[in-house]
């Protein structure tokens, strides 16, 4: 399964809320904010032309740039990084202020169950699409995950 593979079986409009959660601060904090406005195509980077690019985004993902999609996931995680250390700190994933190795093998973290468990611990903490994009982000970073966890998807379908 490749990244841009997580956005679109989560959907548009999951994807659409992912990019209105972006933080504009944190992408200067974090000094990205530069390189998103020129990943993202844009002359102007806020808040405002994000909401409005989005569905020219989502067309680059839908056709699988997994260089785009990697940028994409990028910018929407470091917006979140209280988020992704909460779900680090109860899965028990040694980290560096939500940061981990990246030969990190945390299969004996990762047990039967743990993207319900994160995610009934924090549903009600974080936006869904946010907490589901991360768990699936995090299965497919350390386990190469060939399946995506949408517990809305399985709630609609039952």
């Amino acid at each position: 399964m490749q990244l841009s593979d997580i956005f679109v079986a989560l959907g548009e409009p999951a994807f659409q809320e992912l990019i209105r959660s972006v933080s504009i601060g944190k992408l200067k904090t974090f000094q990205l904010y530069e390189r998103v406005k020129m990943r993202f195509h844009m002359n102007k980077l806020n808040t405002e032309t994000l909401r409005k690019v989005a569905p020219r985004l989502w067309s680059r993902i839908v056709e699988h740039d997994e260089d785009f999609a990697t940028d994409v996931a990028q910018t929407v995680l470091v917006s979140h990084l209280d988020m992704i250390k909460d779900v680090l700190n109860l899965l028990g994933i040694p980290h560096e202020d939500g940061f981990f190795a990246k030969d990190l093998d945390a299969s004996d973290k990762l047990t039967e169950g743990w993207q319900q468990r994160v995610h009934e611990a924090y549903k009600t903490k974080y936006p869904e699409a946010l907490l589901v994009f991360y768990i699936n982000h995090l299965d497919w970073e350390l386990t190469k995950t060939e399946r995506v966890f949408n517990p809305m998807a399985e709630i609609a379908a039952s």
